[in-house]
């Protein structure tokens, strides 16, 4: 039994016939196929001209603008860079943080496209991503996971158009996450971080203005806070309110530093989650109320730390002296960067009460705790996240009891997530500890 002739595929065309248009002045030609549209349907398309191969070649022409040609823009047999600019075309239009687009384009030019830009889409087979994921991996976990993410986000692009049966990275091994890698601040970190923090120039001999104390304050309201970086420096007055039982801070904006732009407040938060009010540890809200204190009624809406001028701090600017205060506390080889507040405060939250409270409390989407949580924040906010930080991190008999229990998994998903959430909430980190 014949199984008849194959039908012809979505996006393709048939056999090519043409006919002889005769004429009192000229002879044309006619080229004819039918082609199989994007609904299934097939239709005929037609194209005449001077010669048979005129026709043929205008018909063919008129073949590649049509809807759909080969499933799509894009089929197996693009190359990788075709698939790289549609999808940096598509990155544009969509509503994503600056930052995390920058974060994005430079993975990609620096890692992933010139690992894959000499082949077709056809030919990204899963051992050909398992390989590069494994080189990258070699170099650093976090690099590797950065990769990934990134071929992710291009094959589920590709897959959308039509132009691969399946993404190749899905089949791929998953990435083993180092172990033993430290978590949080200790208590004696911290304690010679305090120190160093209160005798930065200040002694015998030193030039230069003396130290105006902000980013060793900077470094007591993350402990107390949790928060980015770029979200402490885009506080304002009006951003923080006092109560009976406690200080409350609304999270809103993010400071950030853009390309022909420099340091400047962004007046939304890096995304919906980190939209949010939190209440303060006690030890990091002492800190905060004298800040407020220093400025006039006249200054609410700016930034509670400032540069001379009144602009935003440069979050640059902080880790630059915090990576001071490192050197005179002998840690400068740690490892240790600010954004380990958030990791320590996540791992008292964590362990003290959920993972679930420890993701809400830093901005991450959870769904631990209801929306109802935050509805009408004065008095509704609960103050027992700030009554952990304060008991295992103020600077008088702290309690560490919650550092120095074990971390289960779930803490350690929840500690890569700060790592990958808030890489760009104001650049590279890496990238400024070697400025």
């Amino acid at each position: 039994m014949s199984g008849g002739r194959p039908r012809t595929a979505i996006g393709t065309y048939g056999a090519i016939s043409v006919c002889t248009n005769r004429r009192k002045t000229r002879r044309t030609y006619t080229a004819k196929t039918r082609f199989r549209d994007l609904d299934g349907g097939l239709r005929p398309v037609e194209a005449t001209a001077g010669s048979d191969t005129a026709a043929r070649a205008a018909l063919k022409e008129k073949l590649l603008k049509r809807t759909g040609y080969g499933g799509g823009v894009l089929d197996p047999s693009s190359p990788f860079t075709a698939l790289e600019k549609l999808w940096r075309d598509d990155l544009e239009l969509r509503k994503i943080n600056d930052g995390t687009k920058h974060n994005y384009l430079e993975d990609l030019r620096l890692h992933v496209r010139p690992a894959f830009e000499h082949y077709t889409l056809g030919e990204m087979t899963t051992g050909r991503v398992e390989l590069f994921l494994q080189r990258e991996a070699a170099v650093s976990y976090s690099r590797a996971k950065h990769s990934r993410t990134m071929l992710n986000l291009l094959f589920n692009f590709a897959l959308r158009h039509d132009a691969i049966p399946r993404n190749p990275v899905e089949g791929t091994s998953p990435l083993a996450r180092p172990k033993g890698a430290p978590q949080a601040l200790t208590l004696e970190q911290i304690a010679a971080i305090r120190l160093a923090a209160n005798t930065w120039r200040t002694g015998k001999g030193v030039k230069g203005p003396k130290p105006d104390g902000k980013v060793r304050d900077i470094f007591e309201i993350l402990l107390g806070t949790s928060l980015r970086i770029g979200e402490l420096l885009a506080l304002r007055p009006v951003d923080v309110v006092s109560t009976r039982k406690g200080m409350i801070v609304h999270v809103r904006g993010t400071v950030v530093i853009r390309k022909g732009r420099g340091v400047f407040r962004q007046s939304h938060a890096k995304t919906p989650t980190s939209i949010r009010r939190i209440p303060v540890a006690p030890f990091a809200a002492r800190v905060l109320q004298e800040r407020l204190a220093e400025m006039g009624p006249d200054e609410a809406e700016r930034t509670i730390f400032a540069s001379r001028k009144g602009t935003p701090l440069s979050p640059f600017n902080v880790r630059r002296t915090f990576r001071e205060f490192l050197v005179l506390a002998k840690l400068k080889e740690s490892g240790i960067t600010l954004r380990w507040t958030r990791r320590t405060g996540a791992t008292v939250l964590a362990r003290g009460m959920s993972v679930g409270v420890a993701a809400t409390y830093l901005g991450h989407a959870s769904s631990a705790i209801t929306e109802g949580y935050y509805i009408e924040p004065d008095e509704k906010v609960d103050l027992t996240p700030a009554e952990h930080l304060d008991r295992t991190l103020r600077p008088e008999g702290a309690d560490g009891s919650l550092l120095e229990l074990p971390g289960s998994e779930l803490e350690e998903d929840e500690l890569d997530e700060i790592d990958d959430i808030d890489e760009d909430d104001d650049g590279d980190e890496q990238a400024s500890a070697a400025a």
